[in-house]
């Protein structure tokens, strides 16, 4: 930000949001931060509705960063199909996990500069996580 005014305004504008979009959360169910984050890396290209089954089906077979890690490729490719571009999605998801092993203890982290760091990570995507699960005002912008 450049200025106490730019500050100013962006916290106005973050208050008339608020106060005009009180209940506004994602659609995309989760129970834990890792969830909504392999949630919304599978968001890209997909329906809320669709990863949502998906995710149904995930949370049974992999619940924890170690095991999205060290899953077979093969088989997480075949669970995450259905959501589009999966193959890629499998190659972040790997990535990812093995990085919230190796660089933050398996938690995700709770800061746009840690979570832009995972793979299949953007800007999108951490303000989702920041916003939704750890109640820190961000506003995800999706294109």
């Amino acid at each position: 930000m450049k200025s106490k005014e730019d500050k100013k305004r962006v916290s106005e504008i973050l208050g008339i949001l608020h106060k005009n979009y009180p209940e506004a959360k994602t659609a995309l169910k989760h129970s834990n931060a890792f969830e909504l984050l392999i949630a919304t890396i599978l968001s890209a290209q997909c329906t809320d509705k669709q990863v949502n089954k998906v995710m149904k089906n995930l949370v049974k077979k992999y619940s924890s960063p170690y095991e999205y890690a060290y899953a077979n490729s093969t088989n997480l490719e075949e669970d995450i199909k259905s959501t589009g571009f999966y193959k890629n999605k499998t190659k972040n998801i790997i990535a990812c996990c093995k990085k919230l092993l190796e660089d933050f203890d398996g938690k995700v982290p709770d800061n746009m500069e840690d979570l832009v760091s995972l793979p299949g990570v953007g800007r999108k995507t951490a303000n989702v996580v920041l916003g939704n699960y750890f109640n820190i005002p961000a506003i995800p912008v999706d294109t």
